[in-house]
């Protein structure tokens, strides 16, 4: 299910290689695929301004659920506006969902059936990311497209472990779909109000997982798609595989 305000069409396509050029419309404008997206880790790019971005042709910003709900604290970026305002930037933010901190910090988090625990690396202070809460900073930080908390299995994993963590990640996206299409309360300067519209105003995206076992992957897609997301994305990629490897589970 999409919600009204965004589309996606195919505006080109290579029948012998199956290449695709493609564009999004979002609530902020249109992004013409394929694009390199800008990752803007804590509401800003590096080095850049807003302004220099534009120059150089971006049209979308990627910023980062769990370093956003640490610090500034996901409620201050909402009652400043959202990120569109409170990074001064005009086009297209995604989201992720924290699951890439689930990987890269596994010496600081426990995963279980609920959720992730882990340690803040600024303080040490423990917190618990659930597949619900995961949405509701997504939704306070007000980004177009916002994504599903997953499990990313590093490389080399066994299947089994491969197996379950794909199907950990089917259930947290099926709790992730359900917090997304419940009404969304917003915070304004002044007051906060009620928003009754049960689509938000935002494109959730599913992410396939499956390590690096073709079948595995095959079996996350087509149950994801069962699920009917506006979108899709593929992770647990660039975990330590070979390119070649990387290229194959694309592929599939």
């Amino acid at each position: 299910m999409i919600p009204e305000s965004f589309s996606f069409h195919v505006a080109k396509y290579d029948t012998q290689t199956h290449a695709r050029a493609g564009v999004i419309h979002t609530p902020h404008g249109k992004v013409e695929t394929p694009i390199f997206m800008p990752v803007g880790t804590q509401a800003t790019v590096k080095c850049m301004s807003p302004e220099e971005l534009v120059e150089c042709g971006a049209q979308i910003i990627l910023c980062n659920t769990y370093h956003l709900y640490l610090r500034p604290g996901e409620r201050i970026v909402k009652l400043a506006g959202g990120l569109h305002k409170f990074m001064n930037w005009k086009k297209p933010v995604l989201t992720d969902s924290g699951g890439y901190q689930v990987f890269s910090m596994a010496n600081l988090r426990k995963i279980k059936e609920e959720g992730v625990e882990f340690k803040s690396h600024l303080d040490g202070s423990k917190h618990f990311l659930t597949p619900e809460k995961s949405i509701q900073i997504q939704l306070d930080l007000g980004a177009d497209i916002i994504m599903c908390l997953d499990e990313c299995v590093p490389y080399p994993s066994e299947k089994d472990y491969a197996y379950r963590s794909m199907e950990l990640t089917t259930h947290w996206a099926k709790r992730c779909q359900e917090e997304w299409m419940k009404p969304a309360i917003s915070y304004q300067p002044s007051a906060i109000s009620q928003n009754t519209n049960p689509i938000p105003n935002s494109a959730l995206f599913g992410i396939c997982q499956g390590g690096m076992y073709t079948d595995l992957r095959a079996e996350s897609a087509k149950k994801l798609v069962e699920l009917d997301f506006p979108g899709y994305s593929i992770g647990g990629l660039s975990v330590g595989e070979t390119i070649p490897m990387m290229l194959e589970m694309l592929e599939s």
